[in-house]
Order: C-alpha cells, then sequence, then structure tokens
C-alpha cells in the first residue's frame, strides 16, 4: 500500500477535533509564496503575510483557490524571533532539578524548515536529537503581558522539531550551533486556531516507530506562564514563535531516517535526515 503523503495527513489527522478550527498554511505554487486557509482540500489564498500586520483585521481572501495537491507547504510563518524552552517536561528532566523558572533559549530564524525539507547533519556532528514540540505562534506585539492576558497575544500553534546535538550542546559555551544549525527547526505544517493547546497528544516518531507521546498538559510551565515570564524582558512581535519543551527522552537520529512529530489537531510534520 502506498505511504500517505503529509498532504493527506494533514488532512485525516484528528479532523474530528479540529473541524471547527481555523488552519492556515504557507504554500509555494507557480513559484509565488503565499499564506492561505486550508479549506478541506484546498487553499484559499490570503492577501499578503498577515502574521506581519495585525492578524484581526489583516486576513483578506483574494479570491484565488488552489487544490492542496497542487502546492507545497512550507514553514507556516517567517518568525523574526525563534525562543525555545528547555526542560519543561519531568519526563524529560529525569533526576534533574526543575528550575525556578522557564528555561529559555534562543533559536534562530535561518534554522527553520518547513515540512518535507531535510534535515541536515553538519559536518563534525555525531549525536543528533530529534525533540518533538508544541510551538505556539505570536498573533499580536507583547510586551511585559500578564498570565491573563496571554491568550489574546497568541494567533496559534503548530508543530516543532528542535533538533539538538548532544555533545555541542553538553561543551559548547553557547547553544548556537547545537541548537540553531541550518535546518535545526523544522516548523508545520498549519498554524491551528481554536484548540485546547494546554491539553494536546504531542508524538514523535522515528521511521514509524512511537519514540515520545504525552500530552501538554503535563509541561512544569504552561504556555501563559511560558510567555508572560520571556515578554517581561523581549518583546515578541507578530508570527515569532515559541518552541515549549520536549518530553522523555530522545535518541540520536541517523542520515535515511523519516521523523514525524504529530499534535492533536495540527496534524503531522515529517523530515527526512540526510
Amino acid at each position: 500500500m502506498a505511504r500517505p503523503t503529509p498532504l493527506q495527513i494533514l488532512l485525516d489527522s484528528h479532523l474530528d477535533m479540529a473541524s471547527s478550527a481555523a488552519r492556515y498554511v504557507r504554500y509555494s505554487t507557480k513559484g509565488k509564496n503565499s499564506y492561505g486557509i486550508l479549506e478541506g482540500e484546498s487553499v484559499r489564498e490570503l492577501k499578503g503575510n498577515f502574521l506581519k500586520g495585525n492578524f484581526l483585521y489583516d486576513i483578506a481572501p483574494t479570491g484565488n483557490v488552489f487544490p492542496l495537491g497542487d502546492v507545497r507547504l512550507l514553514a507556516p510563518c517567517e518568525p523574526s524571533k525563534v525562543l525555545a524552552v528547555g526542560r519543561n517536561y519531568k519526563s524529560h528532566l529525569g533526576e534533574r532539578t526543575p528550575t525556578e523558572y522557564p528555561a529559555v533559549f534562543l533559536k534562530l530564524p535561518s534554522c527553520i524548515i518547513g515540512p518535507d525539507e531535510a534535515i541536515v547533519i553538519p559536518p563534525g556532528a555525531t549525536d543528533v536529537h530529534y525533540e518533538a514540540e508544541l510551538v505556539v505562534v505570536m498573533g499580536k506585539t507583547a510586551s511585559k503581558v500578564s498570565k491573563e492576558d496571554v491568550d489574546s497575544h497568541i494567533f496559534g500553534v503548530t508543530a516543532g522539531n528542535d533538533i539538538s546535538e548532544r555533545v555541542w550542546q553538553k561543551n559548547d559555551v553557547q547553544w548556537f550551533r547545537a541548537k540553531a544549525s541550518d535546518t535545526f527547526g523544522p516548523l508545520g505544517p498549519a498554524i491551528v486556531q481554536g484548540l485546547n493547546y494546554n491539553d494536546l497528544l504531542l508524538q514523535s516518531r522515528v521511521n514509524g516507530e512511537v519514540r515520545q507521546s504525552q500530552r501538554t498538559s503535563d509541561m512544569l510551565f504552561n504556555v501563559a506562564t511560558m510567555i508572560s515570564y520571556i515578554s517581561q524582558f523581549i518583546t515578541l512581535f507578530t508570527g515569532d514563535v515559541i518552541y515549549t519543551g520536549t518530553p522523555a527522552k530522545t535518541r540520536a537520529m541517523q542520515p535515511g531516517d523519516i521523523v514525524e512529530v504529530e499534535i492533536e489537531g495540527v496534524g503531522v510534520l515529517r523530515n527526512p535526515v540526510r
């Protein structure tokens, strides 16, 4: 039987749960990159890059509609900043002591790739791991936001893979190459609104084998706590993304592996490793 494509999985994964959720994609067709709304098996094109404006007002269709099979999905946004939170599940901490506040670090926008793009193991890397994560996409500027006001600043959520080179992560003074090497930030396939992102099933699979499986309700710091904390020090802009941590233990990937991150209601982010 033929292996389902990422587009097919995007359509049939958890559609019962997400039937009323708005699903936004960024895609390429006929040499042009655009944003759109996923509606069944079609993509309705939107005017411009609404994630650089105010999403409450700038979402407007152009009138163009494309069959989903005729477009190539890209990373669903183009963030100015990529932040991430480490050690945010007890199952990932092991015997380490939880931190008093979210353990935030920076990735780079240049590490972001989309569905089906290859994770490339860089020269000298010997222990490169997958990390399945819920990713929050900001919907408007956030500075010194209270926990109670965080929801109104979020555009939606998507799936991410915080690729990590463990030897570099352990030995380097900074994590720029361990966490932000080119292709170390898979993201997608869609930004979804209307989900309870504080209680979604998060899984990773390598070559079809489940490696991680836990609910986001098990995070040590929830989404509101993380974003409020970050916004006390850094202004978050529309389209910026926050990787929220990974559960359980991870393992090294090998060239030829197929790594999948699946989030309930969002779909599957699949990337080959080379």
